[in-house]
Formats: structure tokens, C-alpha cells, sequence
């Protein structure tokens, strides 16, 4: 009897264990078709580099040029998993490759402020 019960027990937590993860999975999911096909700049409030790409979109009137959403990720806890879904599910980026300023083209990542300011620029030429 006791075995049963033992075994009993280690079932349910191992199907807790199972649905907790095909849940996160599937939330997961869900977060990343809803960036399908969409721009996406990423950034922090705080944040120099970031401030040097907002500038160089203000001076080039770049967000009335191209639409695309923008995402603060130091205290929107949603925007910086998003953030790190998409560099690592979409870009398999690692831990030490992901920051801010990023920018996602709806199929490419662009991380760092001169990076971002050139694909812009060279968007602004074709």
C-alpha cells in the first residue's frame, strides 16, 4: 500500500511538473506569433546607447518614415521577455549577445546603437 501511495505521489508531481512546462511553452508561443511580421525597437529608459538611437530617430524623422512598435525592457518585465524570446528563439542569440538597444526587423535582430542607425541609414537610401 505504501508503495502505491509513494508511487502515486510521484506521478502527480511529475504531471505538475509536465503541465507547468507545456504551459510556459505554449505562453511562450503565443508571444512570439504576436511579433510575427512586426518591427520591434527595444530599449531602456536609462540607457545611453539607446538615447543615441532615439536621437538619431528624431533628427531623421525615422518612427514618421517607418512604422514599427517600440518597447521599454528595464521595467516592462513583458517587453524584456519578449526581448529574449525573440533573440534566442529567433536569432539564437546568446545570454551575452542580447542588450539594449535591439531592434527586431520582424525577421532579423540588430543589437547595439551603430548597428541600428546604419540599417536605418541604409533603409533611408533605397
Amino acid at each position: 500500500m505504501r508503495k502505491n501511495l509513494g508511487l502515486i505521489i510521484f506521478l502527480v508531481i511529475i504531471l505538475i511538473f509536465v503541465g507547468f512546462f507545456a504551459f510556459q511553452i505554449k505562453k511562450e508561443r503565443e508571444l512570439l506569433k504576436n511579433v510575427e511580421g512586426k518591427m520591434i525597437f527595444f530599449y531602456g529608459i536609462t540607457c545611453p546607447h539607446c538615447a543615441k538611437v532615439e536621437e538619431f530617430f528624431k533628427e531623421n524623422k525615422i518612427e514618421e518614415k517607418f512604422q514599427f512598435e517600440k518597447k521599454e525592457v528595464y521595467k516592462d518585465k513583458t517587453s524584456a521577455k519578449i526581448l529574449i524570446l525573440i533573440a534566442k528563439k529567433k536569432c539564437f542569440l546568446s545570454d551575452d549577445q542580447i542588450g539594449v538597444p535591439f531592434f527586431w526587423t520582424g525577421e532579423n535582430c540588430i543589437v547595439g546603437d551603430q548597428p541600428i542607425i546604419d540599417y536605418f541609414k541604409e533603409k533611408l537610401n533605397e
